[in-house]
């Protein structure tokens, strides 16, 4: 199963941000075992990175681009994506490349703690928390 997987949920991890960072660790240690593939936008990375180094140094945030690039498959930003993004006018521009992001991985969902920021179309948008209620992993 394709899961894109949004920005917020992996800093829910990384950063271990309180109430989020259990269902969002679940989510992704799906995809360290391979139950789903992980999919995450390569905008998340220099944004990740930005934020991380800023809290907790640079070589902490080199790390997490090390774990992410290893557990995740990243999904190219290209001037389609770009376009697509643009012309949508999203409330929130990096929530749009994210969207187009996962339409063009083929993701059968997008996982975001911000599902209000989605529109209401074809992708189903859900949080980590439904997700997991919907989806029984062994």
């Amino acid at each position: 199963m394709n899961v894109f997987i949004d920005t917020n949920v992996l800093m829910d991890v990384l950063l271990e941000r309180r109430p989020f960072v259990a269902e969002s660790r679940k989510v992704w240690f799906l995809a360290e075992r391979g139950k789903v593939a992980g999919l995450v936008s390569a905008l998340s990375f220099p944004n990740i990175y930005y934020v991380v180094r800023k809290m907790l140094g640079g070589d902490k945030a080199a790390s997490m681009m090390t774990l992410l690039r290893d557990t995740f498959t990243a999904v190219p930003l290209d001037e389609q994506i770009l376009n697509q993004a643009i012309d949508a006018k999203f409330s929130d521009f990096e929530d749009a490349i994210q969207y187009y992001s996962a339409l063009r991985a083929d993701a059968e969902c997008l996982l975001t703690r911000n599902v209000d920021h989605f529109p209401d179309s074809g992708l189903r948008v859900i949080s980590p928390e439904e997700f997991l209620a919907a989806h029984s992993f062994e």
